[in-house]
Formats: structure tokens, C-alpha cells, sequence
């Protein structure tokens, strides 16, 4: 008996709990897909992207170049942060080094976020999907025992067939589970290579903007 048959015949709970598995399969797919695509474009963006600003003779030039790289939007953000201005401000108090320290670190923490969108949605569904699947399995026994036990009959045929049935929301819920986890796993340490390229670029940048001799234009 499939999934969808269980659906068709089971009770409210029964719906309920396939429904739910259902949706949160088609979303941690939907967020597999997605991210999958998001950062192969990323990892390769910020290489580039990396590449041609350090290849530029100012940074006026290098926004130019890493414009035409950063399809994702994740270097632009940090070098126009470095020429935002708040003269009239607390954000012009301190020197030079400390404004840069706090631009770069709001411009990071923005993009960071744009990377690890998703996450906290194939985390939940990896941790709570084999809970759900049980939840539909113990409630599918439970009702088989008392069917079984107001016909007055116990035998292997009268437990197996229902007992089995009601395991697949077992099964369900781990088929659910398992990608999930698995893209979380996967995309966490992708996510976590370029976390570090994008603060090694940020580190960088404010060490070359707080020397004007060492290239500012």
C-alpha cells in the first residue's frame, strides 16, 4: 500500500500527518534545488569577483570589474559599504580602522544571512519528519489493535496487513528526513568555505583602505 492510499483511507490524523510530510518534503526539495544552484553560482562568483578587484588599478575600477562577477550579490555589498558616508554621525565617530571594522562587519553579516537562507528549514525537517512518520505509524496501530480487537480475532493475517501499512509512515518520514539532513550537511560546509573567503576579502580591504599609500584612490 502506498502513501497515497493511506491518505485515501485513513482517518483525519492519518491526513493530517501524510499531508505534513508531503509538504515538508515538496519544501526541503524545493530549498535542496535551490541552494544547490545558489551556491555553485556563489562559489565560483566570489572567486572571481576576489580576483578582478585585487586586479584593478583603483576602487573605483575595481566596482566596475566585480560587477560584471558577482551575479549573487555578495562582494558588491562590502565594498560599497567601505565608501558609505556618515559624516554629521556617530557613524563618522573613530578613526578610520573602526568605521571600516563596523561597515564591513553589517555589509557581512547581511550577505552571511543571503548564504544560509534554508537552512533552518532542512534542519527542522531533518530533526522532525522521523517524529512525524512515527507519530502516523503509532497512531495506524493503534487503530488496527482495536479494530483487531473488536472483531474478537487475533491472527498473523488480521495484524500483519494493518501493523505493515502503518509502518510506511516510518519509512515516510525517514525518506523526508534524509535529504535533508544530507543538504544541510553539505551545503553547511559549502556555505562555511566561502563564509571564510568573503571574511579574508573583508579583512583585506579594510587593511588596504585604512593605509591610503598602500593604493587608495
Amino acid at each position: 500500500m502506498s502513501l497515497f492510499e493511506l491518505f485515501s483511507q485513513g482517518d483525519a490524523v492519518t491526513k493530517v500527518v501524510a499531508a505534513l510530510l508531503l509538504a515538508m518534503s515538496v519544501a526541503s526539495w524545493v530549498v535542496i534545488l535551490w541552494k544547490a544552484w545558489l551556491l555553485r553560482r556563489a562559489t565560483r562568483d566570489v572567486g572571481r569577483s576576489t580576483a578582478a578587484f585585487w586586479q584593478s588599478a583603483s576602487v573605483d575600477d575595481a566596482r566596475q570589474k566585480v560587477a560584471g562577477f558577482d551575479r549573487e550579490a555578495l562582494v558588491m555589498p562590502l565594498i560599497v559599504a567601505t565608501q558609505a558616508d556618515g559624516a554629521g554621525s556617530l557613524a563618522a565617530a573613530g578613526d578610520r580602522a573602526q568605521q571600516l571594522t563596523r561597515l564591513l562587519r553589517d555589509a557581512l553579516h547581511l550577505v552571511l544571512d543571503k548564504l544560509q537562507f534554508g537552512q533552518v528549514l532542512l534542519a527542522t525537517v531533518g530533526s522532525t519528519a522521523p517524529f512525524v512518520g512515527l507519530l502516523g505509524t503509532v497512531w495506524g496501530i493503534y487503530h488496527a489493535l482495536t479494530s483487531i480487537a473488536s472483531a474478537g480475532q487475533i491472527s498473523i493475517d488480521k495484524v500483519a496487513g494493518p501493523v505493515g501499512e502503518a509502518l510506511i509512515m516510518t519509512a515516510a518520514g525517514l525518506a523526508v528526513a534524509i535529504p535533508a539532513v544530507l543538504g544541510y550537511n553539505v551545503f553547511g560546509r559549502v556555505i562555511g568555505r566561502i563564509e571564510a573567503d568573503l571574511e579574508g576579502f573583508a579583512r583585506d580591504l579594510r587593511e588596504l583602505l585604512t593605509h591610503p599609500a598602500s593604493g587608495r584612490p
